[in-house]
C-alpha cells in the first residue's frame, strides 16, 4: 500500500509522463507499476480524480534513440508530451547496451548515455510543462573538482541540462554534493538509500547484535565520513575510518594509487563491521579495507554501497567470499546489474523502484519530499521491530 503521509490534495503540476531511457526499462517498468497501482487504489475524492490523465494504465511515454550507420544518433518522441510533467530516468553506467558504427559493435559509455538523454530532451522541444531528470549515478560525478589544469565535467553537464530546460535533477549519493553549486537556482537533490540498505541487511541476517559492543560502522576513506556518521547515529554505534595514503607522483586508471590504509577508530576485536561507501568500482580498495579489518580481528564484514559497478569482474569477490573475507555485499538496482552478479550468494540487491515512485508521485502533486530525504523515523521503527523479534 501507498504510504499514508503522501499528500494528494494539491493539483498535479501536469499529466504524469515517465520516460525510462534505454538501459533503465526494467527499473522504469517497476516504478510505473507502483504508480499505476497506487493511483488506481486511491479513494480520496479530490482534484486529482477529476484531473485529466491522472488515472492511467501506463505512465510511460515511448521514445527511441536510433543511430545512423556512421554512429551518429537522434532522439525520437513517439507520442505527444505537450503539457506533461516529464520524469526522465537515466543510467549512464549501463555498459550492456551496444550500437553499430561502421559495421563495428560498440558498448555504450556514460558519454553515449548522456548524449541520448539530451537528444530526448531536445525532442521534447519545450512542449513539456516541466522536466525532471532522475540520474541515480550522476554523470561525471567523479570529476567534480579541479586540482590541476583539468576539466570540470560534472559542473558543465549540470549547466547544460538546465540550459536545455530541465528544472529538477535528482541523483543518489552524489560523490560530492557541492557540485550543485554549479546550478544554484535550479532544483538539485542527492538522496542516500539508507533505509533500503538497513532493510536489506536485517532481512539477510537474523542474528545481528546492534550495539557498540558487537558492531561498528566504518568509512573506507575520509570522503565518505558523512555517510558513516549518519548510519552510526541511526544505529547508535561507534564509527571508524580509514585514511588512504596515496602516491601523488603517479596516476593509474585516472587516479593516484593507494600506498596504504591507516585505520582510525576503536578496537574491532570480535565485532561485526559495516563498511559504507557510495560505490564499488573495481572493488580493489574495498577488499583491501576488508583485509585490514580482518587483521584487526573483525568478525563479519558487510559492505553496503549505493552503486555496484564491479568494473573488473566478480572473480576477486568470489574468492574473498570463499576465504571468509566478506560476508555480504549490498548495492541497489539504480544501475545495471548483470545476471551473474544477481546469482552470487554474497550479493543482495536493494530495490529502489518503490522509493523512486514515491518521489515522482509527490513531486507530480507538488508536495514536499522532506520525509523521503530523511527516513530517520522509518529506520528507527525498522530497528526496533528487528530487536523485538529476537
Amino acid at each position: 500500500m501507498k504510504q499514508e503521509n503522501v499528500a494528494l490534495n494539491n493539483i498535479p503540476v501536469g499529466a504524469l509522463g515517465l520516460i525510462p531511457m534505454p538501459g533503465t526499462e526494467d527499473l522504469g517498468q517497476k516504478v510505473n507499476n507502483h504508480l499505476v497501482k497506487w493511483r488506481n487504489e486511491e479513494e480520496n475524492d479530490d482534484y486529482n480524480h477529476s484531473f485529466v490523465g491522472y488515472h492511467r494504465d501506463n505512465y510511460i511515454l515511448k521514445v527511441s534513440t536510433p543511430r545512423f550507420g556512421s554512429g551518429e544518433g537522434k532522439g525520437i518522441l513517439q507520442e505527444s508530451a505537450r503539457g506533461y510533467d516529464i520524469f526522465l530516468l537515466c543510467d549512464v553506467t549501463n555498459h550492456s547496451l551496444t550500437y553499430k558504427m561502421c559495421g563495428q559493435e560498440n558498448h555504450m559509455s556514460p558519454d553515449d548515455h548522456f548524449q541520448n538523454l539530451k537528444r530526448i530532451i531536445a525532442a521534447l522541444g519545450g512542449k513539456a510543462h516541466r522536466i525532471t531528470v532522475i540520474m541515480p549515478f550522476l554523470y561525471e560525478g567523479r570529476q567534480h573538482k579541479r586540482t590541476t589544469r583539468e576539466s570540470l565535467d560534472c559542473a558543465l553537464a549540470l549547466q547544460e541540462l538546465v540550459s536545455m530546460g530541465v528544472e529538477n535533477i535528482i541523483t543518489f549519493d552524489a560523490h560530492d554534493p557541492r557540485v550543485q553549486n554549479a546550478i544554484p537556482l535550479s532544483g538539485f537533490e542527492t538522496v542516500t538509500p539508507s533505509y533500503q540498505f538497513i532493510k536489506g541487511l536485517l532481512r539477510s541476517f537474523d542474528n545481528l547484535q546492534i550495539d557498540s559492543d558487537h558492531m561498528i560502522i566504518v568509512s573506507p576513506d575520509e570522503g565518505g565520513t558523512n555517510r558513516a556518521v549518519y548510519l552510526a547515529n541511526v544505529f547508535g554505534l561507534e564509527i571508524g575510518m580509514f585514511y588512504k595514503r596515496r602516491d601523488y607522483s603517479t596516476i593509474e586508471d585516472g587516479a593516484n594509487p593507494i600506498v596504504a590504509h591507516e585505520f582510525l577508530g576503536s578496537s574491532l576485536d570480535g565485532k561485526d563491521v559495516i563498511i559504507v561507501d557510495d560505490m564499488i568500482s573495481s572493488g580493489g580498495s574495498m577488499l583491501d579495507v576488508a583485509k585490514e579489518l580482518k587483521k584487526r580481528n573483525a568478525k563479519r564484514i558487510f559492505v553496503i554501497a549505493t552503486f555496484g559497478l564491479f568494473t573488473n569482474g566478480l572473480d576477486k569477490f568470489d574468492k574473498a567470499y570463499e576465504d571468509g573475507l566478506i560476508d555480504k555485499i549490498l548495492t541497489t538496482n539504480l544501475v545495471y546489474q548483470s545476471p551473474e552478479l544477481l546469482s552470487k550468494p554474497w550479493y543482495t540487491s536493494c530495490d529502489m523502484s518503490k522509493y523512486i515512485a514515491f518521489l515522482i508521485d509527490k513531486l507530480n502533486n507538488d508536495s514536499s519530499i522532506s520525509d523521503l530525504l530523511n527516513p530517520y523515523d522509518k529506520i528507527q521503527t525498522l530497528l526496533n521491530n528487528y530487536k523485538n523479534k529476537k
